[in-house]
């Protein structure tokens, strides 16, 4: 599949799921759950143990579904390069990282980086990021984004922190591409309520065609 492709599907599903979990089992749990509530676009945080395969088993898994896995909380290149090598479908980190920028420009991999400034949105563009992780999101909010497209009219922005059904709609309205989920979607994994966890996505998958319709 070619980059563009994939960014396309990553911004028409619409909500991205990152997936931490304690164990590969459990990570596989939640990406169950999540992708049955409707969700089609997972990044598995490197804080999972053996990340890696856990990547490769859910590529497999998934294959032909239109469920895209990526890898989440990506540092460094050679992390992004396992990560590739493994399966992933794209590269997302907490901050902008020239040469994980690099490797995933030399194999056609999408790379989302999270910024918080203009001076690192153009950093990450230059670079030729086509979509932004505007990190943490409950810090900076909506406006951020409108402020961003100022300057950057073009740019792809994926709000990451503090998105929930209650406020998905106010990220869309200010020109959010898409937007990321994470510890309020997949918190009652944690006491093992997986069926808790596919109720969330469900909401926030409602919430979100529900933007699409108005």
């Amino acid at each position: 599949m070619q980059r563009a492709d994939i960014l396309d599907q990553i911004i028409n599903s619409g909500v991205v799921s990152v997936v931490r979990a304690e164990s590969a089992e459990e990570a596989i749990k939640i990406v169950e759950a999540v992708v049955a509530g409707g969700i089609k676009s997972i990044e598995l945080t490197y804080s999972v143990p053996q990340a890696n395969d856990v990547i490769a088993d859910l590529v497999a898994i998934y294959k032909g579904t239109g469920v895209m896995i990526g890898a989440g909380t990506v540092l460094e290149a050679t992390s992004a390069r396992l990560a590739i090598i493994a399966g992933a479908q794209f590269i997302v980190s907490p901050t902008f990282n020239k040469e994980v920028a690099k490797i995933c420009n030399l194999y056609q991999i999408p790379y989302i980086p999270g910024v918080m400034t203009p001076l690192e949105a153009q950093k990450a563009m230059e670079y030729g990021s086509e979509l932004i992780k505007l990190f943490p999101g409950d810090i900076v909010g909506p406006a951020m984004i409108k402020n961003l497209k100022g300057p950057f009219p073009y740019i792809n922005i994926i709000p990451s922190g503090g998105v929930n059904e209650g406020n998905i709609s106010e990220w869309f309205r200010a020109g959010a591409s898409a937007v990321s989920a994470g510890g309020g979607l997949t918190a009652p994994a944690g006491s093992g309520d997986f069926g808790a966890v596919k109720s969330n996505a469900e909401k926030l998958m409602c919430a979100y065609k529900s933007v699409l319709e108005n």
